[in-house]
C-alpha cells in the first residue's frame, strides 16, 4: 500500500479549511484517509470537549467529500486528538492517508500505518489488567492492517481510550463492580498507562505475564519505548493508529524513533532526525526542512521531582496540571531543534519510556 502523511493547521477546534484546501487539489481523496492525529487547545482534561468537537469537524468534512457514511467513518477512521497546546505549540493534525500501491515496492522499508478499534469496556475494567489484554488485541490487529513484519520496524503507536466519569462510576456501582479509582481526572492516568502496558505486549517489549494491578502506574521500570496513549471521555473503546515501516510500502516517507530520557533530551531528538534521514547538527538543516513531516513526541515531568539534579515544582502547582506544564517544554525542546512549533507533543506517559522520558518519532520524505 501507498501511504502518505499531511499536516495542517487549525485556527480553532472546528477548524477544517486547511484540510478542505487539500482535498480541493487532489491532494489525496478523502475516502483515503485511514486516520488522523492531531493537537486541540482544550485543557486536555476530563471537561476538553475540544477533542470531541475536532473529531465530529473531520468526520463531517470526511463524509461530504468522500462515499463513506458518518457512522462508517466513525467505525473506522480513528481521529484522535491531545488536548493542550500550552507554550509555543501550535494547534493542527496529521491526516494519513492509505492508497493502492503506485508502482512496485523496491525492498526498501519505507512508512506503513495501520489501524484498529476495540470493543467497549466497560467502566469496572478501566485502568486494570483487563484493559491492557483489550488494548494489546487491537495493536496486534492494527500492526497487521499496517503489513509490518518486525517489531523493530514499530516506531509510535498511539492508542486514545477512555476514562471515568461520575456516571460512569455511578453505573458500575448500580451493579455492584467496584472501580479502580472515583476521581475521574486519575483514570485518565491509569487508561494511559494500561494501554500502553498492552502496546508493551503486543510489540513483545513486555512479558504478559507481568501486566498484571499492582504494577500499573507503580512500577514503570515495565515500558514500552513506543508508546504514546491518550484518555478522553469521548469513547470507551481502545482507537490505535500504528506507524512504523515496511518493505511491501510504496510511500515516499519514512519514520524513525529515539527516545528521550528526560524532557530537555534534545540529543535524543537530533538522534531521531537522523534516524530518518535528515541531516542535524544542532539544528535541523535549512535544506531538509521542506522533507520533515511531523515530530511526534510523549513526555512526563521526572517523578522524582527533578531534572538532572535540579528540583521542579510541576507536581506541587495548584493551579497548572504539571501536564500542562510539560507539554510547553517538550515543544520548546523540539521546535529549538527543527525550528517549527507545530508538533504533537502529549503529556501522561505512565510506562512509555523511561520515568521521565518519552519516544520522539520523525516522519518523514526519504
Amino acid at each position: 500500500m501507498h501511504a502518505q502523511a499531511f499536516k495542517v493547521g487549525m485556527r480553532a477546534p472546528d477548524d477544517v479549511s486547511a484540510a478542505a484546501e487539500l482535498l480541493d487539489r487532489n491532494a489525496f481523496q478523502a475516502d483515503h484517509v485511514v486516520a488522523v492525529l492531531g493537537k486541540t487547545e482544550g485543557n486536555g482534561a476530563v471537561n476538553d470537549y475540544t477533542r470531541a468537537l475536532a473529531t465530529l469537524s473531520f468526520q463531517h468534512l470526511l463524509a461530504k467529500r468522500g462515499s463513506r457514511s458518518l457512522e462508517a467513518i466513525a467505525r473506522r477512521v480513528p481521529i484522535i486528538w491531545s488536548g493542550g497546546t500550552e507554550g509555543l505549540m501550535s494547534p493542527h493534525a496529521t491526516i494519513f492517508t492509505r492508497e493502492p500501491d503506485r508502482g512496485r515496492p523496491t525492498g526498501q522499508k519505507r512508512f506503513a500505518v495501520g489501524t484498529a478499534y476495540t470493543r467497549d469496556l466497560l467502566p469496572e475494567e478501566f485502568g486494570i489488567a483487563v484493559h491492557a489484554q483489550v488494548a494489546a488485541e487491537g495493536v496486534r490487529a492494527a500492526i497487521k492492517d499496517a503489513g509490518i513484519a518486525s517489531a523493530e520496524d514499530l516506531h509510535f503507536i498511539q492508542i486514545k481510550t477512555g476514562a471515568l466519569t461520575t456516571e460512569r462510576i455511578a453505573q458500575a456501582r448500580s451493579r455492584g463492580r467496584p472501580v479502580v479509582t472515583t476521581d475521574t481526572y486519575k483514570s485518565m492516568a491509569y487508561a494511559r498507562a494500561v494501554a500502553a502496558l498492552g502496546i508493551g505486549v503486543a510489540t513483545g517489549e513486555i512479558a504478559a505475564h507481568t501486566v498484571v494491578d499492582d504494577v500499573i502506574g507503580r512500577d514503570f521500570s515495565i515500558a514500552s519505548n513506543v508508546a504514546s496513549t491518550s484518555s478522553g471521555v469521548e469513547l470507551m473503546n481502545c482507537e490505535v493508529i500504528v506507524l512504523g515501516n515496511s518493505a511491501a510500502s510504496t510511500s515516499d516517507l519514512v519514520i524513525a524513533h529515539a527516545v528521550m530520557r528526560d524532557a530537555i533530551d534534545a540529543v535524543a531528538v537530533r538522534e531521531a532526525l537522523r534516524r530518518a534521514g535528515l541531516a542535524v547538527e544542532c539544528e535541523l538543516a535549512e535544506r531538509d526542512r521542506e522533507r520533515l513531516v511531523n515530530v511526534f513526541a510523549k513526555c512526563e515531568p521526572d517523578p522524582s521531582g527533578a531534572t538532572r539534579g535540579r528540583r521542579h515544582v510541576m507536581f506541587e502547582d495548584g493551579d497548572i496540571n504539571y501536564t500542562r506544564h510539560i507539554r510547553g517544554v517538550v515543544n520548546a525542546v523540539i521546535a529549538a531543534v527543527t525550528g517549527d512549533t507545530m508538533c504533537y507533543v502529549s503529556a501522561g506517559a505512565e510506562h512509555q519510556g523511561p520515568p521521565g522520558g518519552g519516544v520522539v518519532a520523525v516522519l518523514a520524505r526519504a
